[in-house]
């Protein structure tokens, strides 16, 4: 047994219980539905075997008495990673009945008055900086469960036979440690893989705007102040923006923006062009989008985009010319050596390989959340990064001491920032709350 199993807090939870017990009428509908979900295909896989035509729940509900928590171990391990060990007894009074047909017979068998013991190890894993902060649950069993039940056919107490319920005894407690017994275990994914929380960047997009051509006209006076809005589908990242430039319905840009790429099969590169308002909201002048997939990888491409109302193809809107930007793309994937395999890896700074060049790379900052923060006149907290003279701001969060964020901010480097600093502060308006 590893050395970690030793170190342990033991914790009372009677919070939890009450918990429980004014949830446990939602609880019940909700693990009877999810039990039929999950033994509906494992009884169609079973019953051919025995020549059964069917097996059916005509009743299921685990009753008004809810389980209680005697109370719970919680490991500390150098994993990212959180071990529970909760104390579980249910005297339950649950209602299960369940209709057997075969040979066209039906039989109807009903469980009565389940009592379960229980030690389950619950882990956590792997922490993840997205909500709900763990990718999977791994569940199992440090002893055999204790169980024990009525079980009723057609009004014939079926326990009352003598060395059935002994029988029925051990091949549940074998079968269930047979499958769960640590160290085996029943892992659950909570987060999808493809979950942009476990996702590793795998490449930078360069983007540079060249120009736009023949705009329409927005202002009263018969000429527009364009900028363009750039992102990545899918993507946290605050838009990146161009200048604006005034009085132009012809404008030209040629500025050069790069965004860190996560899926190029999935993502796409958003452009959106507005006319600047000095006061008001900023009118809409025409979007498009480029899938990534059809960017090869290592080329750079020039696009010329029809500028569209909406994405939708078939919306009669689009129909309407409403002017063209052009766009020049160049996306370099990482090289596979070069990224990290697992989550675990992501977070471990490494030396970058060797051959790499001494200069460029990419900073990524990601703002999670403050905590007790609170100003001398009001608590609207919002945080400013400042790196290398470049400053970057979170939105700010109204009338709360516990801001929760989660936004992600990016630095391009043409160096190693060997000697720089990464300055972090959390405003309120204009206050200063801390650093």
């Amino acid at each position: 047994m590893v050395n970690w199993v030793w170190f342990f807090f033991f914790l009372q939870i009677d919070w939890l219980n009450k918990f429980i017990e004014y949830m446990w009428p939602y609880l019940d509908k909700a693990i009877c539905k999810t039990v039929q979900e999950i033994a509906k295909p494992i009884i169609a896989e079973q019953i051919p075997k025995y020549k059964i035509d069917s097996v059916e729940f005509e009743k299921l509900t685990l009753g008004s008495l809810p389980p209680t928590f005697q109370g719970m171990k919680v490991y500390v391990t150098d994993e990212k990673e959180l071990i529970m060990e909760p104390c579980i007894k249910w005297a339950g009074n649950p209602n299960v009945l369940v209709a057997v047909k075969a040979f066209g017979l039906k039989a109807t068998a009903q469980v009565l008055d389940l009592q379960v013991f229980a030690s389950p190890r619950i882990t956590l894993k792997p922490l993840v900086p997205s909500f709900p902060c763990f990718a999977n649950i791994y569940v199992s069993l440090m002893e055999k469960p204790h169980v024990d039940f009525g079980l009723k056919l057609v009004g014939a107490d079926l326990m009352s036979i003598p060395g059935v319920y002994r029988l029925v005894q051990e091949i549940i407690k074998d079968q269930v440690a047979n499958m769960y017994l640590w160290p085996k275990t029943l892992g659950i994914q909570v987060l999808d893989a493809k979950c942009r929380a476990l996702k590793r960047p795998v490449g930078i997009l360069t983007v540079k705007v060249l120009r736009a051509m023949r705009l329409k006209k927005k202002d009263l006076l018969g000429a527009s102040d364009p900028y363009v809005k750039l992102k990545l589908s899918e993507d946290k990242v605050p838009s990146k923006k161009t200048t604006v430039r005034h009085k132009n319905l012809n404008p030209e840009w040629n500025e050069e923006f790069s965004m860190t790429v996560r899926d190029p099969e999935t993502q796409a590169l958003e452009l959106h062009v507005y006319d600047w308002e000095q006061v008001g909201k900023h009118d809409k002048m025409g979007m498009n989008l480029v899938p990534l997939k059809d960017i090869p990888p290592e080329e750079t491409k020039v696009m010329t985009l029809d500028l569209l109302k909406t994405m939708d193809l078939n919306d009669p809107q689009n129909e309407k010319s409403r002017g063209q930007i052009v766009v020049e793309l160049t996306y370099k994937p990482f090289k596979e050596e070069e990224m990290p395999s697992t989550f675990e890896e992501m977070q471990t700074v490494e030396k970058p390989p060797e051959g790499t060049p001494a200069g460029g790379g990419l900073l990524v900052v990601i703002v999670h959340e403050a905590q007790d923060v609170e100003g001398k006149h009001h608590t609207n907290p919002c945080v400013r990064i400042t790196f290398k003279g470049e400053e970057k701001r979170t939105k700010p969060i109204k009338k709360c001491r516990d801001p929760r964020w989660e936004e992600e901010f990016q630095f391009m480097l043409e160096e190693p920032p060997t000697n720089e600093k990464l300055h972090v502060e959390v405003t309120s308006s204009s206050k200063r709350m801390g650093c």
